[in-house]
């Protein structure tokens, strides 16, 4: 099968996704085409004018599949480039426009929303990484076509629940690592983007109420960072003193991965989380992940590693670290969840029959 994907909005887990999609189906011939994650308001509303007068001779080749990310103008794209609008096509969701956290900085633009309705709607197939990205986009779309003023169309949301299906984010088989866990204190890992969707304010209180409860740890804060760090991250090293371990990016992915393998506990606080592919790698190197109980966390985790959110927050995290603390030190921790099936060499199968689904389809 002759297969061109792109990817509107490459940022690392669009990447490590299509990446790994290409590497595992690798019986197809893949055209990948990517614009860098930058300018997002331009890129988004743009990216269907780049492609189609930059790269058409690439667009109008033969394929028998497109494989376009929620990013990318995908009824504009068809439009420009006809060629494009007999092939069938799926179009993946990594994320939706309609469940982020608001920072304070937004100027009620709805336009992101818009372009997320309709490249789903110019789709064969949409596919999401977690029931919980799937629900949220479909309630979203609900809700906004209920203010819009007129000649709205019957039908829409259910035509793209008919048309919707959920399939994770695969583990590289790299990630799937023997744990080697270190005595006296306990490992802690805080491994997401420094913004603030990530909680880094709830991080912080956390921190506090650990360090108040005199409890014996040590802490990992590693990510990407951007131009502006949140200042709760600021606040934190001086804070943990000699608790604080590895602060910044980790250049060295075996580097990070021994990182992940030496951790007790894999930590979020996020806010915003479509998947969590951060946690997930903690816990294929045998950390436990401490996830608060909301966004897809829910569906991925069993109950007991998820801590109480909303209202006593921090001090539902303080009280499950401490909770752990006395467990490792009678020597009675039990081990990671299982996420092996999360795996590509389990999950390539599934990818497989998907792709081959939405192939037969016409559009």
């Amino acid at each position: 099968m002759k297969i061109l994907l792109l990817s509107a909005y490459d940022a690392a887990s669009h990447a490590y996704w299509h990446k790994g999609l290409v590497e595992n189906l690798s019986e197809h011939q893949w055209t990948v085409m990517t614009l860098p994650p930058r300018y997002f308001s331009w890129r988004i509303r743009g990216n269907s004018l780049s492609w189609a007068f930059n790269e058409r001779e690439t667009l109008e080749k033969h394929y028998d599949l497109v494989i376009a990310t929620s990013m990318t103008d995908l009824s504009a794209l068809r439009g420009f480039v006809p060629h494009l609008a007999s092939i069938p096509t799926l179009v993946y969701f990594h994320e939706n426009q309609f469940a982020y956290p608001e920072s304070g900085r937004e100027y009620g633009n709805v336009e992101p929303k818009i372009l997320n309705l309709y490249t789903a709607l110019a789709a064969d197939h949409i596919c999401f990484n977690t029931a919980y990205n799937r629900m949220t986009f479909l309630t979203g779309c609900r809700e906004l076509l209920k203010k819009l003023p007129d000649q709205v169309p019957a039908g829409v949301v259910e035509r793209l629940e008919q048309r919707s299906s959920v399939l994770q984010v695969p583990l590289p088989q790299s990630a799937y690592l023997p744990h080697k866990p270190q005595s006296g204190a306990v490992r802690l890992v805080w491994n997401h983007r420094w913004e603030f969707d990530k909680g880094p304010q709830q991080l912080l209180s956390a921190v506090e109420g650990l360090c108040n409860a005199g409890v014996d740890f040590r802490l990992d804060v590693v990510g990407q960072q951007f131009r502006n760090v949140p200042e709760p991250l600021r606040q934190l090293k001086p804070l943990l003193e000699g608790r604080a371990g590895c602060m910044g990016f980790v250049e060295s992915v075996d580097e990070y991965r021994r990182l992940l393998q030496q951790a007790d506990i894999v930590l979020s606080t996020a806010l915003h989380d479509f998947q969590g592919i951060a946690v997930l790698e903690g816990v294929a190197a045998g950390a436990m992940p401490l996830v608060p109980n909301r966004l897809a966390y829910t569906e991925l985790f069993p109950a007991d590693c998820c801590y109480t959110s909303g209202e006593g927050e921090s001090e539902s995290l303080v009280e499950a670290v401490v909770h752990y603390a006395q467990m490792k030190q009678a020597g009675q921790c039990t081990p990671a969840p299982d996420i092996s099936t999360l795996s590509w060499g389990n999950m390539a199968t599934q990818y497989e029959r998907l792709l081959q689904r939405v192939e037969s389809t016409t559009a």
